[in-house]
């Protein structure tokens, strides 16, 4: 199935756990399109699909496949869709694809939050088993330094309310988002805002500069501190310290990140914590990205 051209509106992104699964979109690009660090969908115009195009599609992939059994829904986030619009859609892919056991989307805590309590349930119910959350940080002056749109209580109430409805959650926090000088604070309530979540998954990745790290700078208005290799391990080993997590599965393992980490937190924190004072005091060994990845 997911060898079929389907005439996606490019580029096209999903998390890397969603690599066999059937991805719809049923938005394109991004509703609020405005963080600082994204590039993802700047080429695009914000639109919501028909939903006749989308059934069409549905009908026409159940032409070629009925054994599907993972659904993504893109772009940014389709949980901008109105509830009872996602839950048509949701019968219509179970009408069509029966072996269908998890659907998920990337989502904004904004989107969460517009949804009342029974909505959420009522996605959970159909299908909506997992949402990509990008909370970036837990730092209210750095998400408002890099124009999230969010704050540390709008992510908490809009996660807490969609884990209270059974929806699983998988939140990524991006590794050196500050620069060096709100590097501490960036991790030290990254991980105070992951603590009280505490969602099924949680991953890292790098920082990366699209458009130049002068650019990005600009949002600092001079406060921006360039970080070394070493200095984002360092705010791994700040956040990982202060973590306390029941069952998390953690991955710090996209291709951006210099020390490839895995594990459950907390069960893992020590074996963590262990590899990343290995890395920072041999730092002539982090520039071997390829030992790391075999687990140096």
């Amino acid at each position: 199935m997911r060898f079929l051209h389907l005439g996606y509106d490019m580029p096209l992104y999903r998390p890397p756990s969603e690599a066999n699964s059937l991805i719809l979109q049923l938005t394109i690009g991004c509703s609020w399109n405005k963080c600082a660090f994204c590039e993802m969908y700047k080429a695009k115009k914000f639109r919501i699909r028909k939903e006749e195009e989308i059934e069409e599609e549905i009908d026409f992939l159940a032409t070629y496949d009925t054994d599907v059994r993972r659904v993504f829904f893109a772009d940014g986030n389709a949980m901008v869709l109105s509830a009872d619009k996602l839950l048509r859609i949701i019968d219509k892919i179970h009408a069509n694809f029966p072996k269908v056991h998890r659907i998920s989307a990337y989502a904004l805590p904004k989107d969460i939050l517009s949804k009342s309590e029974e909505d959420l349930k009522a996605l959970k119910e159909a299908g909506l088993n997992l949402l990509y959350v990008g909370i970036e940080s837990g730092d209210d002056e750095l998400l408002e330094k890099v124009n999230k749109g969010e704050t540390y209580e709008s992510t908490l109430i809009s996660l807490l309310k969609a884990k209270q409805a059974g929806i699983k959650l998988s939140l990524m926090v991006i590794n050196g988002l500050g620069g060096k000088k709100y590097s501490f604070q960036h991790a030290l309530n990254s991980a105070k805002l992951i603590n009280e979540i505490q969602p099924e998954y949680v991953s890292t990745l790098v920082l990366s500069f699209p458009t130049g790290e002068k650019k990005y700078a600009e949002h600092f208005k001079g406060d921006y501190e360039s970080m070394t290799k070493i200095d984002l391990i360092q705010e791994m080993e700040v956040f990982l310290e202060h973590s306390d997590l029941n069952c998390s599965i953690f991955r710090s393992d996209h291709a951006s990140n210099y020390l490839v980490l895995k594990g459950i937190l907390g069960r893992d924190k020590g074996r963590l914590l262990m590899q990343v004072k290995k890395a920072i005091s041999n730092p002539h060994l982090v520039e071997l990205k390829e030992e790391w990845q075999l687990g140096f």
